[in-house]
Order: C-alpha cells, then structure tokens, then sequence
C-alpha cells in the first residue's frame, strides 16, 4: 500500500507546485479553500444523498451494485476534495461526476417490475372482528 502512496504523494507534490507556480500563491490558497469547502459541503449532504440514493434503490431505479458504486463515489470525492493537492482534486471532481451521472441514470430509468424490498402496509393487514359471545354485563 505504501509502495503505491509514495508515487501519489511525489506526483501530488509536483502538480501542486506546478500549478502554484502557474497561478500563483493567492490563487494557491483560494484553490485550497475552495475544494476544502466543496469537500466538507459534499461531506454533510451525504446523509441525503445516501437517502436518495437508498430511495432509488427501492424504487428499482437503482440496482445494489449501482447504489454502492454511487455512495461510495461520492464519499470519495467528498474526501479527496478536503484533501489538499492538484492531483486529488481532480480525482475527486472526477469522482464526483461517477457520481452524479449514476444518480442521474437512476432519475431517468423506468421503475423495474422487480423490488427488492417487500412492501408493508394495507396489503398485509388481515381485518378481522372479535364478537365477545359471554358478556358479563
């Protein structure tokens, strides 16, 4: 794992200069904050993004696979985003966009016949009446 984060950090350092040089060190720290923001913003929509996505899962718009590959998608942008660095940022607006493009197919795709889920409610509900044949009064 480490052999692997070794050449992510040297990479993410060179782009990060590069582009620091490039754009200078104000527009350096209004990128930082920016994507900082972005990626705590993302952070506390998840829970709704989550139910949404959850939502679409129940529908049938949205298959197991597919939830799981949006949720954790989107979490990953939000953390690769709050990380400082080129090279992360844009993985995680790349992230971000997997992300979204899954929920939008899941928006346009018609309800399938098959649900997971089995639904509760009136369907399940025996009505019955208990006549009481010894009273008392």
């Amino acid at each position: 794992m480490i052999v692997l984060l070794i050449p992510f950090l040297l990479l993410e350092l060179y782009l990060s200069l590069q582009m620091g040089e490039s754009i200078g060190f104000v527009g350096s720290v209004i990128w930082i904050v920016v994507s900082f923001a972005l990626g705590m913003m993302l952070l506390q929509r998840s829970s709704f993004t989550m139910m949404d996505n959850m939502n679409a899962m129940r529908q049938g718009k949205l298959s197991m696979q597919k939830f799981q590959n949006a949720s954790m998608a989107y979490f990953a942008a939000a953390i690769l985003l709050i990380i400082p660095g080129v090279l992360s940022d844009f993985l995680g607006l790349f992230s971000l966009i997997y992300a979204y493009y899954l929920q939008f197919v899941a928006k346009i795709t018609p309800v399938s016949k098959k649900n997971n889920f089995q639904k509760k409610g009136e369907e399940d509900v025996i009505d019955v009446e208990i006549i009481d044949e010894h009273n008392t009064n």
